[in-house]
């Protein structure tokens, strides 16, 4: 069967290419287009392939209501409502531009996660090179529809989403005219923790719906992702920010730079070591093959003379006859004199 692939700015995706890494911008420019450009540079620098946006206002996203409906209880943002905390967290659109700029300069890829088709319609015209559709978007169909509509590569994160609601939503893009779609389990905590990941899932995904799969990950290290590339994850998307104590809604669950960087690393490293099923010798063990063991003389021998056990050990190094030739070579005779310490060699022995 085919590998699926997609392809986002010319960079192919997929199991037989590197993982593909995208650093979450989300809220942490905290208000400030420099810090946003920031960490767009950091991005880059820390090796990532993408920046990612996210394009809403709370107007787009939520409505001005402090009913109960819209009260945030729990969590990270407790005590907040809806509409006050995408106020504070999104990013004004008239930054979009100048950000593309500032990332197309910087020779990464960005594009976004739209919330409504008006952020479909900004990005459009920024010529993002694909869409990002967020875990609590996944149900939203007709929003995939219009996504799909544009005949960009899509990738839908599937936190909250139940297996028929995952199938729903690659319907949706499929009807839609998308034919480059990837999927990323996720875990829509935040922070999340690893135990909740289940890993596995990503095996079964990528069998299920043989599409590219990949992870959103808001755990707040690196172990569940590089773990994740070991059972077939093609992307990997984790926020990050420039300090994890800004106070931003977004930064205490986030990678710093250096963690960013350590990612880049280490997935990649991770996916080397994945290969491909390969029994054979390695180039890094060609020089340690004399260290096997072989069969060595313990004793000085007379040609004709007979072999017996207190004759021959099998030790290290390999120069000698291969120990499994032991029970042939035992009652053969020498052809030559032999030296103690000596290797034994199969063109010196009469096996009768």
């Amino acid at each position: 069967m085919k590998t699926p692939t997609i392809k986002i700015n010319g960079r192919c995706i997929g199991s037989n290419e590197p993982p593909y890494i995208i650093a979450e911008l989300s809220a942490n420019h905290n208000g400030n287009i420099e810090t946003a450009k920031a960490i767009i540079r950091e991005a880059k620098l820390a090796g990532a392939d993408a920046v990612k946006l996210q394009t809403y206002t709370a107007d787009t996203i939520t409505l001005k209501s402090d009913g109960p409906d819209f009260q945030i209880r729990g969590g990270l943002w407790d005590g907040r409502t809806l509409y006050d905390l995408y106020r504070e967290a999104h990013m004004p659109w008239d930054w979009h531009r100048p950000l593309f700029e500032f990332a197309r300069s910087l020779d990464i890829t960005i594009f976004s996660s739209p919330f409504d088709k008006t952020a479909i319609d900004l990005l459009e015209d920024l010529n993002t090179p694909a869409y990002k559709i967020a875990s609590f978007e996944a149900i939203d169909l007709p929003l995939i529809r219009y996504a799909a509509s544009t005949g960009k590569p899509l990738i839908i994160s599937t936190g909250m989403a139940d297996a028929e609601e995952i199938s729903e939503a690659i319907s949706a893009a499929q009807e839609g005219g998308c034919t480059e779609l990837a999927i990323l389990h996720c875990v829509s905590g935040y922070p999340a923790p690893a135990a909740d990941y289940n890993l596995h899932t990503i095996s079964d995904m990528r069998k299920r719906f043989g599409l590219v799969t990949g992870l959103s990950d808001h755990t707040l290290d690196n172990t569940t992702a590089i773990t994740s590339v070991a059972l077939g994850a093609s992307i990997i998307e984790k926020h990050v920010t420039l300090d994890r104590n800004n106070g931003g809604p977004d930064d205490s669950f986030s990678l710093q730079p250096a963690e960013l960087a350590a990612l880049c690393r280490d997935t990649k490293t991770a996916w080397s070591a994945l290969g491909s099923i390969d029994y054979g010798r390695k180039s890094s063990e060609v020089g340690n093959v004399q260290f096997r063991r072989s069969l060595y003389f313990v004793k000085a021998l007379k040609a004709g003379s007979v072999i017996t056990e207190d004759c021959i050990r099998s030790v290290r190094p390999g120069f000698g006859a291969s120990p499994k030739m032991l029970d042939r070579i035992l009652g053969c005779t020498v052809t030559r004199d032999v030296l103690i310490n000596t290797p034994v060699l199969l063109d010196e022995l009469d096996f009768g």
